[in-house]
């Protein structure tokens, strides 16, 4: 009986190890579990769920810019991999190898995907013969392998979810647009579902995507201070069309390659969710992704007319992913572990809540009780929601502005970076041994060259060259 069992055990708090912190939430709000297999984790139902609304949300946006989903097979041979020199020189740490099948020796390796540019433009190079076959807009929702050395819950693992977008276009000029429409698609989406804001830029030649022309980036701040890149987009110009001879005829009768794009965002946005907005109490949920919107508590629920009044609220408020824990814990319990799994609004009614025609909601970020009368409890509902929603993003953008640091000086920088946890905006040369020199100065990397550049000076921080680019820095995860 739940009487027997120990309440909700605590977590370590964030401010002693923000490491443990983040590995006691995952476990404990029973986001996953780990396997058996290294590197690789299992889903739980809330984990999973997560993912489903994320992906259903998504996926919505894309179809609505005229993307259509596809799916490839998860294996690629070595011949087709090795088309494209960078991309594979890029990804060759990370490949897994099947050598094997049916018990005998295969006699071309293949590899378990770890993105899938090589299938999509041997696919392409098939079906793409005319300027009325372009664009191709397709998308797929698949796991993908990479050997990861180190891994962390939903931040990196061997195997994981995602989706990855392959366009193909007639011009350079459609596929930059389709490139940059997809990078605001998932910065729009982090503000305006996940209460993220995010810093929208371009890679470095130096963080680019192996193979890439041009790598943009969505850049998040998490609680720590650290940074996590939350979404890529690419533009691959025609270099993949080259290697595998996507060619089409155009209006003028001339054969011409098409220009390519792939964009994609992973589980690690559930890791993004959590390290952002959650407590030591554990996940605090924005209400526009949470599986379960709000969840009754009936008090006393063996008293009559408890029960039916709390499943009455639940159907007065349909239009939301509602739950009555009707469970034999007691309220106590049933307030930690809802609180735990981040749930954004608690509705507890109870005999003297039914006698007064009200009943008392508790938002999960702020605790804040709210006494409401059952007439309007629809209407108030949607109300906190609506205003928890905002609040979550206007407290993530304070967060993020308030650890955002500025650097003139080489001195002031690694100031910054050593003792003040955030983003350090300062000036950059262009060099790449620029980049190294910081990185192992600092541990710190590029984050991106935003779209809105700012002049801090004129001149590069670390080796006091002519400046061409203010870029974000920091650590990151």
């Amino acid at each position: 009986m739940a009487k027997d069992k120990k309440l909700v055990e605590e977590i370590t708090s964030m401010d002693e190890d923000f490491t443990q912190w983040y590995t006691d939430v995952v476990k404990k709000a029973e986001l996953m579990s780990y396997s058996s297999i290294r590197g690789c984790m299992i889903f739980r139902p809330l984990g999973y769920a997560l993912w489903e609304n994320i992906q259903k949300e998504l996926d919505r946006r894309f179809k609505e810019t005229g993307v259509e989903n596809v799916y490839l097979p998860m294996f690629i041979p070595e011949s087709l991999l090795n088309k494209e020199k960078d991309h594979v020189e890029g990804f060759a740490p990370e490949v897994a190898w099947v050598t094997e099948g049916g018990g005998a020796k295969l006699q071309e390796r293949m590899c378990v995907r770890p993105t899938s540019e090589t299938l999509f433009c041997d696919f392409y190079k098939d079906i793409i013969e005319s300027h009325r076959d372009l664009p191709k807009n397709y998308n797929q929702w698949c796991s993908v392998v990479r050997w990861e050395k180190t891994t962390r819950p939903f931040l990196r693992s061997m195997e994981f979810l995602w989706q990855e977008g392959h366009t193909a276009h007639a011009t350079a000029e459609e596929a930059e647009e389709r490139t940059i429409q997809m990078l605001n698609l998932y910065a729009d989406f982090c503000e305006q579902i996940l209460a993220i804001p995010m810093i929208k830029g371009k890679k470095t030649d130096k963080e680019k995507f192996a193979g890439a022309e041009a790598t943009y980036t969505i850049e998040a701040l998490m609680h720590d201070g650290k940074a996590l890149q939350s979404g890529t987009s690419h533009n691959f110009g025609d270099g993949f069309a080259k290697a595998f001879g996507i060619q089409y005829t155009s209006k003028e009768n001339k054969l011409e390659y098409v220009h390519q794009t792939s964009w994609g965002v992973t589980t690690r946005l559930i890791g993004a969710i959590i390290m952002v907005h959650g407590d030591n109490s554990g996940l605090v949920l924005p209400p526009r992704i949470a599986p379960t919107q709000v969840v009754i508590v009936p008090i006393r629920q063996n008293q009559e007319g408890v029960l039916d009044k709390a499943h009455e609220i639940e159907e007065k408020l349909g239009a939301f992913s509602v739950k009555v824990d009707d469970s034999d814990k007691s309220p106590g319990w049933k307030f930690a572990e809802h609180e735990m799994k981040g749930v954004p609004i608690r509705i507890e009614i109870g005999p003297k809540d039914i006698e007064n025609n009200q009943c008392v909601a508790v938002r999960r970020d702020t605790r804040e009780k709210t006494v409401i009368s059952l007439d309007d409890v629809d209407a108030e509902i949607a109300k906190l929601l609506e205003t928890m929603q905002a609040d979550m993003l206007e407290r993530a953008r304070t967060h993020r502005d308030e650890h955002t640091t500025t650097a003139v000086t080489y001195d002031e920088f690694k100031d910054a970076i050593e003792n003040k946890p955030g983003f350090v905006k300062a000036m950059w040369c262009g060099d790449e041994e620029c980049e190294k020199k910081i990185k192992e100065d600092t541990t710190a990397t590029s984050r991106c060259m935003p779209f809105n550049q700012e002049k801090l000076s004129d001149v590069c921080v670390c080796c006091g060259k002519p400046a061409k680019a203010m870029v974000y820095w920091g650590k990151a995860y």
